[in-house]
C-alpha cells in the first residue's frame, strides 16, 4: 500500500484535468491545480461555477469522473481513507449539534476520530482557547451567534491537526466585523503551518488571504495568479468615475465600451464605473468622450485595477452572477 507522503514535499495538492458530470452537465470541465505547501490558494467564482464540487472530489466527498488528484503525493481516488487523514474540511454551513455544548461538539469529534477520552477533552480545551471560545465552551450551540458557530467548525475540523484545510466559503452570512475575525483566524493557522484551500465568491477576502488565486466560471479555469499578477493582467490602472445623473450609467457603459473596447464595471444605484485601462494615459480619452456626450461626472480618480475589474474582464459577468449547478 502506498504510504503517506511527507507534509514537507513542495506541492500540498496537484490536480490534472477534473472532470465532474451531473447527466449532462459537466459541473468541473478540465481543472488543474497546484497548490503549494503552507500557502493560501483562493478559488475564486460565483454561486454555482463549479468551486465547491471541485473541493468535494479533492476531500473525497464526490468520485472524480476523470482526471486524476493527488494531495501529499497520495492518489485520491486510489487511497480515499489516507486522504482523510491528511484533510480537515469546514464546509458552508456548521456541522455541529445545535443540543449539545461547544465543549461537548469537539469532544464528541475527538472521540469519533479515534482520541481516548482524555485526550479529546484536553484537544477540546486547547480549541476553545484557540479559537477564543473558552467563556461559551458550556453553552448550547443552539446559543451560539454566527461567527461563533464558524469558529467552532473550524475548530472541529482542525482536531487530528491535519496539515491540508479546506474551507469552503468559510465566511458566508457573516457580518463584517465577524468576518475579520475569520481572516486573523485563517492566517493564524497558515503561520502555525498549515496549508488552506478557500473557496470564495468574495473578492476582498480573496484579495486579503490568498497567496494565489484561481478564477473558476462555468467549470473552468480561466485564470491563476497572484493577486497583483492578476490586477496588472487587466490594465495598469482603473478610472473610477462616479456620474451626477445615475439614471445615465447605463449609457456612460456604452460611450466606454466604445471607446475602448471592453465594458467597464457598473454601479448603476450609485451612478459609479469602474473601467480597467489599458494604458493609464486612456483615461483623458473617456473623460473627453464623457464630456462630449455630455455626461456630468462628480468624481473621477485613476487607481490600481481590483478583483472585480479581473473577474469582470476574465468572464464577461461579476461574482454576483448565479450559475445553475445540480450539487
Amino acid at each position: 500500500m502506498n504510504e503517506i507522503a511527507s507534509p514537507t514535499a513542495d506541492l500540498a495538492v496537484v490536480a490534472q484535468g477534473l472532470v465532474k458530470r451531473f447527466g449532462d452537465f459537466r459541473a468541473v470541465d478540465g481543472v488543474d491545480l497546484e497548490i503549494r505547501r503552507g500557502e493560501v490558494y483562493g478559488v475564486l467564482g460565483p454561486n454555482g461555477a463549479g468551486k465547491t464540487t471541485t473541493l468535494k472530489m479533492l476531500a473525497t466527498l464526490l468520485p472524480i469522473d476523470a482526471g486524476s488528484a493527488s494531495i501529499f503525493g497520495v492518489d485520491v481516488a486510489r487511497y480515499p481513507h489516507q486522504i482523510r487523514q491528511l484533510v480537515g474540511v469546514t464546509g458552508q454551513y456548521a456541522s455541529v449539534d445545535e443540543n449539545l455544548t461547544g465543549r461537548e461538539n469537539l469532544v464528541l469529534f475527538g472521540r469519533l476520530l479515534g482520541l481516548s477520552a482524555r485526550r479529546a477533552r484536553q484537544t477540546a480545551y486547547e480549541l476553545l482557547e484557540s479559537f477564543g471560545l473558552t467563556d461559551a465552551a458550556d453553552r448550547q450551540i443552539q446559543k451560539f451567534s454566527g461567527g461563533m458557530r464558524r469558529r467552532l467548525d473550524l475548530a472541529a475540523s482542525l482536531i487530528a491537526r491535519p496539515p491540508l484545510i479546506f474551507l469552503d466559503e468559510p465566511t458566508t452570512g457573516l457580518d463584517p466585523r465577524t468576518r475579520g475575525q475569520m481572516w486573523d483566524t485563517i492566517r493564524d493557522l497558515v503561520a502555525g503551518g498549515a496549508t488552506v484551500l478557500l473557496t470564495t465568491q468574495y473578492l476582498d477576502e480573496a484579495d486579503q488571504l490568498a497567496d494565489r488565486i484561481a478564477v473558476i466560471d462555468r467549470g473552468q479555469k480561466v485564470a491563476e495568479g497572484t493577486p497583483e499578477e492578476l490586477k496588472t493582467s487587466v490594465g495598469d490602472s482603473t478610472l473610477q468615475v462616479r456620474l451626477a445623473d445615475r439614471e445615465r450609467a447605463a449609457e456612460a457603459a456604452g460611450l466606454v465600451e466604445n471607446v475602448l473596447g471592453t465594458a467597464p464595471l457598473l454601479t448603476p444605484e450609485a451612478g459609479g464605473l469602474s473601467i480597467a485601462l489599458p494604458d493609464a494615459n486612456r483615461a483623458a480619452d473617456v473623460l473627453i468622450a464623457l464630456r462630449q456626450a455630455g455626461l456630468e461626472i462628480t468624481t473621477a480618480s485613476v487607481q490600481q485595477p481590483t478583483l472585480d475589474e479581473v473577474f469582470l474582464a476574465l468572464t464577461g459577468h461579476g461574482t454576483e452572477t448565479e450559475i445553475e449547478e445540480v450539487a
